[in-house]
């Protein structure tokens, strides 16, 4: 098949090549309007969060990873190939998108089941009651899909999006309207598959869920790539930043009088029966800190970074 013009080819840099699920320099605009610019990653096995906030071209990217809708430029690559105008790659992709795109009039055992047929599966009713089943959607799967709350009608959509058991998985705000216990569900369902090798991007406004969830994030802010990989050290890639830290120790005011002349160390302040200390660098502070209470000889219980968070990464890319 001839690759649409769209899906442009460009050379595949190092540091994306071979993963199952890569982007190359792909851009995506409307008119004068560009809601991605020249965005270049690689995602591999595992599940990879995508935050950003409103605005910020997370859907439109999902839908250009699904092969979708075409990159104004770039390709995006899937276990090696073009996206785009590929049924062979669309078999491989299983998409669950922000939007409700289901028909109400139609059960929610109905949606999966055209889902099994268009996918062309040997054996459709049985792999939709297998994808109804895995989302616990079976009790009510004779029920039709306008009757449904918001939760239950993503369950339906994921079930859609799993049901020819794709190696790689595209969810867009898949916890819209659950309840705690659907959410926790959903949850340990992803975190199996991310341990059978899938392939998982999802995105989401709900920080909890993605720190709790992903080993690795996508940060877009404004249509661009802010931020790749684990947060915790993007966190700490962050100098112009003060790192915060809490320690405990046998004697913190000896402790206190020796960090404060170390050249990394910019406050310390005797705070809820410990430390709080605010260095410039992460990784100079921490390996200080054992050399500095030895000779200080005072015991140290412990040292705690405050500021590793996921929210605290989030917060500064978007403020940037």
């Amino acid at each position: 098949m001839t690759a649409h013009p769209l899906w442009s080819q460009a050379p595949v840099p190092a540091e994306v090549a071979g993963a199952p699920l890569a982007a190359v320099h792909v851009a995506r605009w409307y008119g004068n309007v560009v809601a991605v610019n020249d965005i270049t990653f690689g995602v591999g096995a595992g599940v990879t969060g995508l935050l950003g906030p409103n605005g910020a071209g997370k859907s439109t990217l999902l839908h250009m990873l699904a092969g979708l809708l075409a990159p104004s430029s770039g390709q995006v690559l899937v276990e090696g190939r073009p996206a785009g105008r590929d049924p062979a790659i669309y078999r491989r992709i299983g998409l669950s998108p922000e939007r409700d795109a289901s028909y109400g009039f139609l059960t929610g055992r109905e949606f999966a089941l055209l889902s099994a047929r268009l996918a062309r599966l040997p054996a459709p009713d049985a792999a939709a009651h297998r994808a109804l089943e895995m989302v616990d959607m079976e009790a009510a799967a004779d029920r039709q899909i306008g009757g449904y709350s918001k939760g239950m009608r993503q369950r339906v959509k994921l079930a859609a999006a799993l049901v020819h058991d794709p190696p790689i998985l595209l969810l867009d705000e898949p916890f819209n309207g659950m309840d705690p216990r659907q959410r926790l569900h959903m949850m340990t369902l992803l975190q199996r598959m991310a341990g059978e090798g899938r392939v998982i991007l999802f995105s989401s406004h709900i920080l909890e869920e993605v720190e709790r969830l992903a080993q690795q994030v996508l940060v877009m802010v404004a249509g661009r790539l802010a931020a790749a990989g684990d947060y915790r050290a993007i966190r700490r890639l962050m100098t112009d930043r003060p790192h915060t830290f809490t320690l405990h120790t046998s004697d913190d005011r000896a402790m206190a009088a020796r960090l404060v002349v170390e050249e990394p160390v910019l406050a310390v302040q005797l705070a809820n029966g410990g430390l709080d200390v605010r260095a410039a660098d992460y990784g100079s502070f921490t390996r200080l800190v054992a050399r500095v209470s030895v000779a200080a000889g005072v015991s140290l219980y412990e040292l705690r970074p405050t500021d590793e968070t996921l929210e605290s990464v989030f917060s500064y890319l978007v403020g940037q």
